[in-house]
């Protein structure tokens, strides 16, 4: 299987001039490869990214010294034409909208390789193609990858890569988990474990209206704007990193620990429908949740069970499974025809549990449907 690390480079300001100058070229790059695919489809032609590639590396970048500067990986103009290639590939088979151009300071991102040969890297220095030797702020695995992609998110540059790695088989304490997730409770387990939802972004939303009014009130262009700009942008940032911090934990938790794992699959962009708990829903990263289970799943070799957005968890009884109207206040179960009493989310957790010994009757008639990872 393959992992990838992401992870934050210690440069000086002549490397992040360097990083600046590769990003500029890949950003120039991609603009001019969709300006120029737009003008050939309104001349009724149909371009893809080969042709583009071909005419721009014969015809437009022998005119521009500052893209063959010395210093300069020539391969990130091949991986921003590959890019645009995959955006309108995306757009076509309806996975996303139509590419636009890119903004100077929003994403910027280029990806280098060696040509071909694998690339080590390993510790807390590794060196880049072309670029030369960047320092990290964490050791990294010693491993090979074929190609590193540097990003810039709020001022800071990261690198990242894929390599691969074999499975780490962990010894299980459950062999069946039901996890529940929520707004009170982020996420709450059939054994009774309970992970506490932190509301990073409500937390700091105060600061986060504080510095939006003080970037409002800077001068368009100014220097000062440019530093509040980038100091908002560092909040913004903090908070995705506790946020995937604490869903990082769980998860992982979760998958090495317990041998299947049923969670439900959610609707997501419905609940979000609803405004007045749009904001906390957002804040707990559900689609996030199910992304790292289903990779570290494969990781950890345990098995996730899907359970339909329509089974009624929370609506049946764990014990007895009677099935009563649960209306969202009411955060106690208490049965009408056994007369138990139990959390609201911890019996739901009970029942997706149960669901994975009546996976073959369930998967018949449609209510389950099993993704062994």
């Amino acid at each position: 299987m393959f992992l990838s690390v992401k992870t934050k480079l210690k440069l000086s300001k002549a490397q992040k001039t360097v990083m600046s100058k590769h990003a500029g070229i890949a950003r120039f790059t991609y603009n001019w490869g969709l300006a120029t695919w737009n003008n050939l489809v309104k001349d009724g032609l149909k371009p893809n990214k080969y042709i583009l590639k071909k005419f721009f590396n014969n015809h437009v970048k022998p005119e521009f010294d500052w893209i063959k500067e010395k210093g300069i990986c020539q391969r990130i103009t091949q991986y921003a034409f590959d890019n645009l290639g995959d955006a309108f590939s995306r757009f076509f088979s309806g996975k996303g909208g139509y590419p636009n151009f890119k903004k100077k300071d929003h994403h910027d991102s280029f990806t280098i390789d060696a040509g071909g040969k694998p690339i080590p890297v390993g510790g807390k220095s590794v060196k880049l193609p072309t670029i030369g030797w960047v320092r990290t702020y964490e050791g990294l695995p010693h491993v090979t990858c074929q190609s590193i992609t540097i990003s810039r998110t709020a001022d800071s540059w990261f690198i990242a890569f894929a390599y691969e790695q074999e499975h780490e088989p962990t010894a299980k304490q459950y062999e069946v988990v039901g996890v529940d997730l929520g707004v009170k409770e982020l996420a709450t387990l059939s054994t009774g474990v309970v992970f506490p939802n932190p509301k990073h972004y409500k937390s700091a939303l105060k600061k986060l209206r504080k510095l939006s009014r003080e970037l409002s009130r800077k001068k368009k262009g100014s220097n000062n704007r440019h530093k509040a700009k980038i100091k908002l942008a560092k909040h913004h940032l903090r908070i995705a990193n506790l946020r995937k911090d604490t869903l990082n934990k769980a998860t992982t938790f979760l998958c090495k620990n317990h041998a299947k794992i049923v969670v439900e699959d959610l609707n997501v962009k419905g609940m979000l429908a609803n405004h007045k708990l749009a904001q906390a829903i957002a804040d707990c990263g559900f689609h996030e949740f199910k992304r790292q289970l289903e990779y570290k799943a494969k990781k950890f070799a345990s098995e996730i069970i899907i359970a339909d957005r329509w089974f009624a968890s929370s609506k049946t009884c764990s014990a007895c499974g009677h099935v009563q109207d649960m209306p969202l206040k009411m955060r106690t179960f208490n049965c009408e025809n056994c007369g138990s009493s139990i959390d609201r989310d911890l019996n739901a957790a009970i029942n997706l549990s149960h669901c994975s010994t009546r996976v073959s009757r369930l998967e018949a008639c449609g209510v389950l449907r099993l993704a062994k990872a």
